[in-house]
């Protein structure tokens, strides 16, 4: 953490922390609500469309097989940063002897394995405990970290439904102008599916369990991050807020351009609607015209921008301002799922490059909220969206001449992208020559020992 001044890191007068109590009381019952309708009109399109809902799913997370396994310990743990060692060990406890319980129960009646009962359930119970037992800033404290743990959740369980519903809404996707266009950037999952199947079925392994486990490492950093929360000191800015953020805007641009990804639009995993079973080994031949193709009613149109890029690239940003293993950590995670995105066939060159724009663009617009939007932040947020929007029109209206004229079509997408790359460093990074300290070093403290209130940057 970085060193602040005096007056800025003193603590708030008692009359402004009172005047802010109202808003802040507002917006968190106005979420509530959103959250509620959101979940209810999630839930009546499922029916419409015969899919699984949010609010179906959530009740499997309390007593059916849950859908997922990580994302219930992901929201949990997330949840218990905000709480004393003595409240992590006994929920912790409570929640593994309720997994023990059902997956006990699910081996007696031979049905699958799987795991998240139990951190479901507490949660909820230690939601309840901190309304209504307990009070002052322990209270605050742990029904903040609380509701951002049961966000991560109930943000999963509405976007699989939108994922269903990308389906059901786009009869056709945009694949062969996806592939076209990646002949600008060498056809990079070709060249990467190649290679990952020579490596062999350990780097396969590896590179499959980071792209799925993405969640495992954001927790990490987020506990790094927010390790000093029970002592009152709030980072200004953390991961998670841009996870959920990238979470909500990135796939509200599946049914803007639809794409399935090159292992089923391309590959054996294409159920009859591919247009060829050559990948990774062929690359497909040059076509003299392009337009989109039907595909399932099922498989969820969720390439284009790739969020596993965005999501990696964000956690190893938020990595940078941690000690060395963190550091090394996030690197290592976002190749391996670079690598993973393109080796196992999920997304072609041209949505990774999105992606990414897409995170530093969202990261601009959330990073230092004491900034303000300044001269810098303004020109690097509009060069974002400039990127993106460049990089999604030049796929759907320049496919045919990316391809047949790579050279300069990819050297500007990626010159294009490392000015952004370099804007982002020079707006957020390299002014900043202050010292970083522990947050919960002395250096950090009032003088009378106490820990300060005031948040203090990521």
């Amino acid at each position: 953490m970085l060193i602040q001044g005096a007056q800025e890191r003193s603590v708030a007068p008692a009359g402004e922390v009172g005047t802010a109590r109202p808003w802040r009381t507002r917006l968190i019952w106005g979420s509530i609500a959103v959250a509620v309708v959101v979940l209810i009109a999630g839930q009546l399109m499922a029916v419409h469309i015969n899919a699984l809902g949010p609010l179906t799913s959530l009740s499997w997370d309390y007593v059916g097989r849950p859908k997922s396994a990580t994302t219930p310990w992901a929201g949990f743990l997330l949840a218990l940063i905000g709480v004393s060692w003595n409240v992590r060990v006994r929920a912790l406890a409570a929640a593994v002897g309720i997994d023990v319980v059902f997956v006990i129960i699910r081996a007696i009646e031979g049905r699958l394995f799987t795991v998240g009962n139990g951190p479901t359930i507490v949660l909820t119970a230690l939601a309840v405990i901190a309304a209504v037992r307990w009070t002052g800033a322990r209270r605050e404290t742990a029904l903040r970290t609380i509701a951002l743990g049961a966000l991560l959740i109930l943000a999963t369980k509405v976007g699989e439904i939108w994922l269903d519903i990308t389906a059901w809404a786009c009869p056709t996707v945009l694949d062969p102008y996806a592939e076209l266009a990646d002949h600008a950037l060498g056809n990079p999952s070709w060249l990467v599916g190649q290679a990952l199947d020579a490596a062999g079925p350990v780097p396969l392994g590896v590179v499959r369990w980071v792209y799925f486990e993405l969640p495992v490492a954001a927790i990490v950093v987020a506990a790094w991050q927010l390790r000093g929360v029970t002592a009152g000191i709030w980072p200004r800015h953390y991961l998670v807020r841009t996870f959920l953020t990238l979470g909500v805007v990135g796939p509200l641009f599946y049914v803007v351009f639809p794409v399935v990804g090159p292992v089923l639009a391309f590959g054996p995993e294409g159920q009859g609607f591919e247009l060829a079973d050559v990948w990774p080994n062929i690359v497909p031949a040059l076509p003299s015209s392009v337009d989109s193709m039907p595909f399932d009613g099922i498989t969820p149109r969720n390439c284009m921008p790739s969020l596993h890029t965005a999501w990696a690239l964000s956690l190893f940003i938020h990595s940078r301002r941690g000690p060395l293993w963190l550091r090394w950590g996030g690197a290592f995670w976002l190749v391996c799922t670079l690598v993973a995105t393109l080796g196992l066939g999920a997304h072609y060159g041209v949505d990774l490059v999105a992606g990414a724009a897409l995170c530093l663009t969202v990261e601009s617009v959330l990073r230092d909220p004491d900034r303000g939007w300044d001269r810098g932040r303004a020109q690097m947020v509009a060069f974002g969206i400039a990127t993106f929007a460049g990089v999604l029109l030049c796929v759907r209206f320049f496919a045919l001449p990316m391809a047949n004229y790579p050279l300069p079509f990819g050297v500007a997408i990626l010159g294009v992208f490392a000015a952004l790359a370099f804007t982002f460093y020079r707006t957020w990074f390299a002014a900043n020559d202050s010292v970083k300290v522990d947050p919960l070093s002395p250096a950090q403290r009032a003088d009378d020992g106490t820990a300060r209130l005031s948040p203090v940057p990521d």
